[in-house]
C-alpha cells in the first residue's frame, strides 16, 4: 500500500469516526427533569428524542400516571420546559377528576372503592381462605377478598378478569348472531392504548378493565369490535353498523373517552 492510499483511508476513517461521534452526541438524551409539578400533583416526566420527530409532542400517559414528551434530537431543556408550560391549562383540564396517583397508580386496599359494571363496590379484606366474591351488606355492594393481604390487588385483578369474560362473551355472541359472523376467539388483556381490537383473521381482544364501566358501555365496546368483523375500518358504513348493533353508540363512546383514564389509573399490581 503506498503512502497516498494509506493517507486517504486514514482520513476517511477519521472523518467517519468524527461524524459517528457527533451523531452519538446529537442523539444522546439530554438531562431533563424527572417530574413536572401541577397545582395538585407531581407527574413523572419522560422526554424521548426521536430522529423522525419534526416538532415537540406532549402526551398524558394512561390513567394520568405521567407525562411523555417526544422531541426532535438536540432540543434543549429550556425549550421542553416552555413547551409544557404552554399547555399547562390543557393539562389541568385533562387531569381534572382523575384521582391523584399513589406510586404508579391508585392503590387498592381494604376500604377502597372501585366500580364494577358501573356501580361502586367497597373492598373488604376478610383474610383466611375463600374465593373473591360480590355481596350486598346494609345496602352497599362489596367485593370480599381472602388470602394474604399483600396479594389483595392481584386477587381483585383476577376476579375482574373472570367478570369481564362473563359479561363480554354473551354480548359478543348476541351481536355476532345479528351480523352472521363469529369471531375465531376472544382474548382478554390489560391493554393501555385501546379498549378492544379485531384482527384481520377474526380474533377479538378486550381490555378486562372495561368490566368496571357501565353495562351499556361494555355492550357498545362488544358491538364495536364485532362490527369490525364486517368492516375493518372506521368509515361511515362501520359506524352505521355499530349504531345498528348498539343504539346510542356515540353516547357510550363519549363516556369511554371521558372516563377511560380513571379506569386505567387503578393499580392492580
Amino acid at each position: 500500500m503506498n503512502f497516498t492510499v494509506f493517507t486517504r483511508r486514514y482520513v476517511n476513517n477519521a472523518s467517519r469516526l468524527c461524524v459517528e461521534t457527533m451523531l452519538e452526541r446529537f442523539f444522546q438524551p439530554m438531562s431533563f427533569p424527572q417530574f413536572y409539578m401541577l397545582s395538585d400533583r407531581k407527574l413523572p416526566l419522560k422526554v424521548m428524542a426521536n430522529s423522525r420527530a419534526k416538532r415537540l409532542i406532549l402526551r398524558v400517559e394512561s390513567g394520568g400516571r405521567g407525562l411523555r414528551v417526544t422531541i426532535p434530537p438536540g432540543t434543549g431543556n429550556r425549550e421542553v420546559q416552555h413547551f409544557i408550560d404552554r399547555y399547562r391549562g390543557w393539562l389541568e383540564n385533562r387531569l381534572a377528576g382523575l384521582p391523584a396517583p399513589v406510586g404508579d397508580g391508585l392503590m387498592l386496599k381494604n376500604g377502597s372503592r372501585i366500580p364494577l359494571l358501573g356501580k361502586p363496590h367497597l373492598i373488604v379484606y376478610a383474610g383466611g381462605r375463600g374465593i373473591t366474591d360480590v355481596r350486598e351488606r346494609e345496602g352497599e355492594l362489596q367485593i370480599t377478598v381472602y388470602g394474604e393481604e399483600c396479594y389483595l390487588a392481584r386477587r381483585i385483578r383476577d376476579f375482574l378478569k373472570k367478570q369481564a369474560e362473563s359479561a363480554i362473551a354473551p354480548l359478543v355472541a348476541k351481536h355476532s348472531q345479528m351480523i352472521g359472523r363469529k369471531p375465531k376467539s376472544i382474548r382478554y388483556k390489560d391493554t393501555v392504548s385501546r379498549w378492544g381490537s379485531c384482527s384481520a383473521d377474526g380474533h377479538l381482544s378486550f381490555s378486562w378493565r372495561i368490566v368496571m364501566a357501565p353495562v351499556e358501555v361494555i355492550d357498545y365496546l362488544a358491538a364495536h369490535e364485532v362490527a369490525h368483523l364486517v368492516e375493518m375500518n372506521h368509515g361511515s358504513q362501520f359506524w352505521a353498523l355499530c349504531e345498528k348493533l348498539c343504539q346510542d353508540a356515540k353516547r357510550y363512546r363519549a363516556w369511554l373517552k371521558r372516563n377511560g383514564q380513571v379506569l386505567h389509573s387503578i393499580d392492580f399490581k
